[in-house]
């Protein structure tokens, strides 16, 4: 089921946010088949493309129309900007210098975004989780942002589990998740079961200290590598 527009947050983070939230590099991307998910605004996969990389973005976003979502967006951003400047000191404020610098990051995102969904729309899959429509094994390396464990005030434990299963079936060799914390900066008080269960499913799983950091306590990955 497709969500209705307005319950929508059509944000996203930058190509650059991406590489420094999930500690990458270009040469190690070249080559692989990238799987973002899910990706929101956020220019990944625009710039990746354009870098040469192999990228595709899934969302539950994209069931609905590029000027749709265009428009969608920058009301969100506007008002995220304005709940930003209430909320200011639960941000460390070095990766951007100001609530203005963190609206540019946020607005070239979104048009980076929206400008190749109109060019390339099939590197934009329609889905809805915990179910994705790919082939077992498809990708290489799966990123995962801004979704699971944030939400956890609404995404139950046993719908963590059925998308990390949905996500290890699809990926190959690796899964990068990130922040670990809920929107309050609290650590997801199911993590270490989670890395129980993956481990379990014959996983090796670190917590990995990234350079990205902006919300308090969220400076941390899940590296999840399959057997």
């Amino acid at each position: 089921m497709k969500l209705e527009l307005e319950r929508i947050v059509f944000i996203g983070r930058t190509f650059e946010e991406y590489i420094d939230m999930f500690s990458l590099s270009n040469e190690e991307l070249k080559g692989k088949k990238l799987l973002d998910c899910p990706a929101g605004a956020c220019s990944f996969t625009a710039v990746g493309s354009k870098n040469g990389l192999k990228v595709t973005a899934c969302d539950i976003a994209y069931y609905y129309s590029v000027d749709d979502l265009k428009n969608k967006g920058l009301q969100d951003i506007e008002h995220a900007m304005e709940q930003m400047e209430k909320s200011k000191r639960n941000y460390i404020w070095n990766y951007f210098k100001d609530v203005e610098d963190l609206k540019k990051h946020r607005l070239s995102a979104l048009k980076d975004c929206t400008n190749h969904m109109k060019k390339s729309s099939k590197s934009y899959v329609p889905v809805t989780l915990p179910s994705l429509p790919f082939n077992d094994e498809e990708f290489d390396l799966l990123l995962s942002a801004h979704f699971l464990f944030m939400y956890a005030d609404r995404l139950d434990y046993k719908f963590h589990l059925k998308t990390l299963d949905e996500l290890l079936r699809v990926t190959k060799e690796e899964i990068r998740i990130f922040p670990l914390v809920d929107l309050e900066g609290k650590r997801y008080e199911h993590l270490d079961k989670v890395i129980e269960y993956l481990t379990i499913q014959g996983c090796v799983v670190d917590e990995v200290k990234v350079p990205y950091k902006f919300q308090k306590n969220a400076n941390s990955m899940l590296r999840i590598i399959k057997s």
